[in-house]
């Protein structure tokens, strides 16, 4: 049905990698490119499909996408790179007629930022040139987006509360570990907190405001409130919410680990002189901690990621929490990747397939929501992310 190049060969890229394959139907042609070729051909073969192709690209030079894009001529471009690359890619895909999807909105490289402001930008020019870019397609952002569309679709005349819970539980018998790119992961979780009520966006300090919440199968987990980028889409694609956060489960050795890492200055992101040298401290640290890829064999326990949300339909008061668990071990077995990967790589994947298919096709940049949620909620079940419902049930926040 459609040629589809993957750019990024981690631990996310590798999952989309496999799951595009699983679905030869909807994938015809497939190419894994990245800055380093050799993580592309050892994808491969791991797959062990030798009609997908690699190629080095550097996704920060326009003229390189491009070049590449003009010779394999992809349908759509996955974006798994680094969040710093969104905008080279994007362009890149202008200038060649290629649609785009990604998993995380672009952040610049000197500043901690997380907003949609400079994605949504290219409305227009995607619109003017018939492209469609699918924004934050993961899992959180991502499914949590299709979950609450899901939700509005079929249980709520009005969705007025949504918490977006994201719990690890599992262990990697590390003593201190990221589960995706270390420098995007301590980026994200060292800033200030943001939620929105009533209108407004409230600030609060760094993991400030945390709370025991309780996991299927998992159990009761301390839980931190954080700023995470669907909120943004979210609150503008559904105007009846009158508070909306997210929440995510981190360990006090992990936090004791962080703590330190940020006192000692090791969390930088500004450029300092090391023997006639520039480095960046975080960039630096991340080149010491243990790869994300390499965590998924010892990875024991699951992954809990849902909504939580409160609401009217026909003039009452509901709630509704969806949720998937994903084991470690599972996602280990099926691709050589942890959880993680597995539950942003997953649907990355589902959503090139709802645009090949033509369900998701509409010239313009989008979030998720945006879209008719049902046929990504199919395969979910279908590709490895079965999902869960609890009508009326407490929902701690």
């Amino acid at each position: 049905m459609g040629k589809v190049l993957i750019i990024g060969a981690g631990g996310v890229g590798t999952v989309v990698a496999h799951k595009v394959a699983q679905n030869p139907d909807v994938f015809t042609e497939i190419m894994i490119a990245s800055r380093t070729k050799s993580k592309c051909d050892a994808v491969v073969k791991a797959i062990g499909n030798p009609n997908i192709r690699t190629a080095q690209v550097d996704a920060d030079n326009v003229d390189e996408l491009v070049a590449l894009f003009n010779d394999f001529k992809p349908e759509i471009v996955i974006n798994v790179a680094l969040p710093y690359q969104d905008l080279t890619i994007m362009e890149a895909c202008l200038k060649t007629g290629v649609n785009y999807l990604d998993t995380a909105n672009y952040e610049p490289k000197d500043v901690a930022h997380f907003e949609y402001s400079w994605q949504w930008a290219y409305k227009q020019r995607f619109e003017e040139a018939g492209l469609t870019a699918i924004l934050g397609c993961g899992f959180d952002p991502g499914v949590s987006g299709v979950y609450t569309a899901y939700a509005a679709k079929h249980h709520f005349d009005e969705i007025q509360y949504l918490d977006i819970v994201d719990c690890n539980a599992g262990n990697h018998h590390k003593a201190f570990a990221t589960n995706f790119n270390p420098e995007i992961n301590i980026r994200e979780i060292t800033q200030n907190g943001r939620y929105y009520e009533n209108g407004q966006w409230i600030t609060t300090q760094p993991l400030e405001i945390h709370k025991d919440l309780t996991y299927p199968n998992i159990g009761p987990r301390d839980s931190y409130l954080l700023y995470h980028e669907e909120l943004e889409s979210l609150v503008k694609n559904f105007p009846t919410i009158k508070r909306a956060r997210f929440w995510m489960t981190f360990g006090q050795e992990y936090l004791t680990h962080l703590r330190v890492i940020q006192d000692i200055g090791m969390t930088r992101i500004d450029p300092i002189d090391y023997q006639g040298m520039k480095i960046v401290p975080l960039q630096f640290l991340k080149a010491v901690l243990p790869n994300p890829q390499d965590l998924g064999e010892n990875y024991e326990g699951e992954t809990s990621i849902g909504c939580r949300i409160r609401g009217l339909k026909d003039g009452k008061e509901h709630t509704y929490y969806i949720y998937n668990n994903c084991s470690h071990q599972a996602a280990y077995k099926e691709t050589g990747m942890q959880g993680v990967s597995y539950t942003t790589g997953v649907p990355a994947m589902i959503g090139a397939m709802m645009f090949l298919k033509g369900l998701w096709k509409r010239p313009g940049v989008w979030n998720v929501e945006e879209f008719d949620p049902d046929p990504f909620m199919e395969q979910l079940n279908k590709q490895g992310l079965p999902w869960h419902e609890v009508f009326d049930g407490d929902l701690e926040l």
